[in-house]
């Protein structure tokens, strides 16, 4: 569905998750337009060789446990320059209402009466799985699959995932931002029931040339995680999907 970029508009850019080939056109066309265009550091970067030579480029992109724009600031950001008379694309990784806080953008967009819309992404939770040959649905193994930000642990008060839940799920959960927190992770699904020996991978700089797949089973995933020195960008998937490589 082809919309003006109109001047004073902020537009939401899913980047994809990290290949530019699964950029959408519809992203591509936002980002060449844009007068300026407020990124983070994962997703599609080399889309912005797209953008006009004279755009604005601003990185606010987040550091696990390191440097970052509060979001705050960055949605000050899109509404100072929008209400400039400026073309504004938000440029994220995956999908901006994945664990994006496009959401929250929105609504600060919204509340500032600056007009918004959505561009959506490719979202890493089932496209890095993908092409790691493992399908997140498949008939006879599961009928449906979970996605869940592992950034909190489970111990942890402000946790809200019912781990215990998604332990008799028989779904395939899929953990975005879960590696730091992989061993708490695997012994609490294991406290609640899940068998130690449910296949589990976890893939690494997922559609990039580097993209690495550790395979192994809900109680060794974490040990062999850690000695591949697996670090994030990361996607951890669980369940009988896990243990199949059809080829990408």
């Amino acid at each position: 569905m082809e919309q003006e970029f109109a001047p004073g508009t902020v537009v939401l850019v899913g980047g994809g998750p990290g290949d530019p080939g699964l950029m959408t056109v519809a992203g591509l066309d936002a980002i060449r337009a844009a007068d300026v265009i407020v990124h983070d550091r994962l997703g599609a970067l080399r889309c912005l060789d797209e953008a006009r030579a004279d755009a604005e480029i601003i990185n606010v992109g987040k550091i696990p446990r390191g440097e970052f724009t509060p979001q705050e600031e960055i949605n000050a950001i899109l509404v100072d320059r929008a209400r400039q008379g400026r073309r504004v694309v938000r440029l994220k990784g995956g999908d901006n209402y994945v664990f994006g806080r496009g959401g929250e953008e929105w609504l600060a967009c919204h509340a500032a009466g600056i007009p918004v819309r959505v561009v959506p992404g490719v979202t890493s939770a089932v496209s890095v799985p993908a092409l790691a040959g493992i399908p997140v649905t498949h008939r006879g193994l599961t009928q449906g699959f979970v996605v869940v930000s592992g950034h909190v642990p489970p111990s942890d008060p402000r946790s809200e995932v019912n781990w215990a839940a998604l332990a008799g799920a028989n779904l395939t959960l899929v953990v975005l931002m879960g590696v730091q927190n992989l061993p708490e992770i695997s012994a609490e699904l294991q406290r609640h029931g899940l068998s130690p020996d449910t296949p589990a991978a976890v893939i690494a700089d997922g559609t990039t040339p580097g993209q690495l797949t550790i395979r192994a089973t809900l109680a060794s995933i974490a040990g062999e995680a850690a000695r591949a020195d697996i670090r994030p960008p990361a996607i951890v998937v669980i369940g009988a999907v896990a243990a199949l490589e059809i080829e990408a």
